[in-house]
């Protein structure tokens, strides 16, 4: 099956961190406002881990690691064309969740995002990079369940790569943007699950149902919630957690 061809279009969200440490929140077209969403950023270091593609590429990346892990997770960001890096807000918040939860979590750039070599590749070359980074997880932790899950570009590029490995590992994919892209419609049987907000604007709690039930995956929507999740980072980690457990529980 070829791989989806992901472009950036005028729906795609931006996740811009401004001067004044406030969050935008969004910017498009029909959605266009001039207020700023204020949240507590914290800065994380830059790690030193790098990991090699196959085409030559270097993809910064971080682990965050309890004292005794009991499983291993890939977590990919958002769009890289809109702002998206492994240190927004969600994706911090996210992981720390689940280390407390004895998770490993690998969060890494996409290319040309950060201090990763190469240049956006229209969704093709960042496949290979989920490729490289759960080649890294499992050489790290090679005896624990692999897990992926992925925000938005990142959820689709995960579940991407599982649908061109063939791979099995439990899966989790925060605010999918089903119908703006190409969706892999051939998946190995997994557990999966699709987490939504009612208020998302890139995709809609209907679309995301229907695909979900064509590849045999659950939906969790949460109420009043939009495509970042404001405020409920700690039920969508609850949620990622439950999820990737379900390996350990087989």
């Amino acid at each position: 099956m070829g791989s989806p061809r992901i472009v950036p279009s005028a729906r795609s969200a931006i996740y811009t961190t401004v001067s004044c440490q406030c969050w935008r929140r969004y910017a498009t077209p029909a959605l266009t406002g001039t207020g700023l969403l204020c949240l507590a950023v914290i800065r994380l270091p830059s790690s030193n881990h790098m990991i090699d593609t196959e085409s030559g590429v270097r993809l910064e990346a971080r682990w965050d690691e309890p004292d005794v892990a009991t499983g291993v997770v890939v977590f990919c960001h958002p769009h890289p064309q809109a702002g998206g890096t492994m240190h927004v807000p969600l994706m911090h918040r996210v992981t720390q969740g689940l280390v407390e939860r004895d998770f490993a979590v690998l969060r890494f750039n996409f290319r040309g995002v950060g201090a990763s070599t190469g240049t956006w590749d229209r969704g093709e070359g960042e496949i290979d990079d989920v490729a490289a980074a759960v080649q890294d997880a499992r050489q790290r932790y090679p005896d624990l369940p692999l897990g992926l899950a992925g925000w938005s570009f990142g959820a689709l590029t995960s579940l991407g790569w599982q649908g061109r490995s063939g791979d099995d590992s439990p899966y989790a994919g925060i605010a999918l943007p089903v119908g703006m892209f190409a969706e892999p419609k051939r998946l190995a049987p997994a557990p999966r699950v699709l987490i939504i907000g009612d208020r998302d604007q890139f995709a809609t709690v209907e679309a995301t149902r229907a695909y979900a039930k064509s590849i045999g995956a659950r939906v969790e929507v949460l109420d009043g919630s939009d495509h970042f999740f404001t405020f409920r980072h700690e039920r969508v980690t609850e949620i990622v957690a439950q999820t990737l457990a379900q390996r350990l529980e087989r």
